[in-house]
């Protein structure tokens, strides 16, 4: 059989401890009720929001059977496993299929079967439909329930409370409404009770990136570099900000008319922005850059053709050299990505303390300390800034130090902590091109409030950086890194730099996607001396070629 499924690897939902086998076993055991759950549908043209729907349903009424107790965060990883597995399972032979139907557990052992009341146990996605019966039927459902008691049930319990509750409205209102249905308004109950309303099936998608909401009724997503608009809805403005509130509340943060914005992160990670009126003039907009749960390193960007197999080396080898790196790159642009890529060649024994205004860095090194900015409270005072946090990450003894964004007078701090031996040192700046990121920064240290002459400040940045990465989001949806360019010291005034490497575009091809080459200038680095220290010139000169 090919190896492109493999059931006991193939997007595993992990947790900890003992869970990992509890939900592999929820896996491998829902598995087959999957397959027949969607029958001889074409899955490939299935919107991928109402696969999550689906097997969302499925897993609902699986978990209420078996009684297996899963947080949230645990059911979005096993829908996304289960619609990963389904895909790959579409693009196989029917024989190859078979084979592995032979290698599943029996469904019936786990008494897991797909939603009575359809041919295919079929769950209609989020239709106007459901919708609307779903606007009817939850007062109904509320003034029946003990919101305060429900409050404090599992997940599970809570489900099946909904479910009978449902069933007797159903009943009761004399509603055309199958099995399949009915677990389609429980699950938008429950997600907005206990999740993220219509998002959720968005969070379990891992092919969007970004989710964008511009009020109840326009929600966009970036898939593959690309926009475009989701199918979801909310009911109302007020419905937008409660999911808004519930999101921020996770972090001990609040969303009002005296806060109306507000830097946050769910659970997983996924970073948020919200912004309310009075400041968002058409209502409350939801900004959210999901977690990546796949680790991206600079092979995997080598094997995606976002960077040069020379590229990437001198990549490395600047990052075990201890330069002090700067990427930059505008909005969306991979700067966070390629900064976690690149944190992952840090020395497993070195002391890191990372700084950010929300916290999503993902790094793996057993010694690490995050520290995150607090916003001031209702009287105005209890602010913690970037510059605070730097300031006292010095007297934390860090062997680096990494910034997830430059973006004021903190700059100030982070150049006098490369500057005394905190080399290796990353952080982030919004620049389109390594030249302009250097004026950015000289802006930053302007802002501090610090009168130097323009020399002398040129004169710090020299010495405190050593390379300038510039990545971009391209066209095409694509991210490249475009420049790798190191700064060599001063002429006169002026803070000189060389390119190693540069992206040449060259057209377009017959897929969209933009044609060009990661060219090498074949010069010898400034920091060869440094590689040699460490042992590295040699790969280091062979990579420039």
């Amino acid at each position: 059989m090919s190896g492109a499924v493999n059931n006991d690897q193939s997007s595993s939902a992990s947790t900890n401890g003992v869970e990992d086998a509890n939900l592999d076993a929820v896996r491998r055991q829902l598995q087959p009720a999957v397959l027949s759950l969607f029958g001889d549908d074409d899955v490939s043209n299935i919107p991928r929001p109402e696969l999550a729907l689906r097997i969302g349903n499925l897993l609902s009424n699986a978990v209420e059977q078996s009684g297996t107790k899963l947080t949230l965060l645990q059911r979005r990883k096993l829908v996304s496993a289960l619609i990963d597995w389904l895909l790959q399972c579409e693009a196989m032979q029917p024989e190859e299929r078979n084979e592995i139907l032979e290698q599943l557990p029996d469904p019936q052992s786990g008494s897991i079967s797909p939603p009575e009341g359809h041919p295919k146990g079929k769950a209609t996605s989020h239709t106007p439909i459901i919708e609307a019966a779903r606007n009817k039927v939850h007062p109904l459902v509320m003034e029946r329930l003990d919101v305060s008691a429900a409050s404090q049930l599992p997940r599970e319990d809570l489900t099946r409370q909904i479910g009978e509750i449902v069933r007797e409205i159903v009943l009761d209102e004399k509603l055309n409404l199958n099995s399949p249905e009915q677990q389609s308004i429980v699950d938008l109950m429950l997600d907005d009770m206990l999740g993220l309303g219509p998002l959720e099936p968005l969070l379990a998608d891992e092919s969007i990136t970004d989710i964008m909401v511009n009020g109840p009724h326009q929600v966009y997503i970036e898939r593959r570099g690309k926009l475009e608009l989701a199918d979801v809805r909310f009911q109302n403005d007020e419905h937008v900000l409660n999911i808004a509130r519930r999101i921020v509340s996770q972090i001990g943060r609040r969303v009002d008319e005296t806060t109306p914005l507000v830097d946050a992160r769910l659970l997983d990670g996924s970073r948020v922005n919200i912004i309310i009126p009075p400041l968002a003039i058409d209502g409350p907009s939801i900004s959210i850059r999901k977690f990546s749960k796949k680790g991206i390193t600079l092979d995997v960007m080598q094997r995606q053709n976002n960077i040069s197999a020379a590229m990437a080396t001198v990549l490395k080898i600047a990052s075990r050299s201890q330069l002090n790196i700067l990427i930059s790159g505008g909005t969306g642009s991979g700067k966070t990505t390629l900064l976690n890529a690149m944190s992952q060649l840090i020395d497993p024994g070195e002391r890191i303390v990372t700084i950010e205004d929300a916290a999503e860095l993902q790094l793996q090194q057993p010694h690490v300390v995050r520290l995150e900015t607090r916003p001031p409270n209702l009287e105005g005072s209890g602010e913690i800034t970037m510059r605070d946090l730097v300031k006292n990450a010095l007297r934390m003894r860090p062997d680096r130090i990494i910034l997830g964004e430059v973006r004021g007078s903190e700059a100030v701090d982070m150049l006098q902590a490369m500057n005394t031996g905190h080399d290796g040192s990353l952080g982030t700046i919004h620049a389109n091109r390594p030249r302009e990121a250097l004026t950015r920064l000289e802006n930053m240290i302007g802002m501090a409030g610090i009168n130097l002459p323009a020399r002398a400040v040129r004169t710090q940045i020299a010495s405190a950086l050593d390379m300038i990465v510039q990545v971009s989001r391209m066209r095409d949806g694509m991210r490249r890194i475009t420049h790798v360019e190191e700064i060599v010291g001063m002429e006169g005034e002026i803070i000189t730099t060389q390119n190693l490497f540069t992206y040449e575009f060259q057209g377009e091809g017959k897929d969209g996607l933009l044609l060009g080459n990661f060219k090498s200038s074949g010069l010898r680095p400034h920091f060869g001396p440094r590689a040699a220290y460490f042992g590295l010139d040699k790969p280091l000169l062979e990579a420039m070629g």
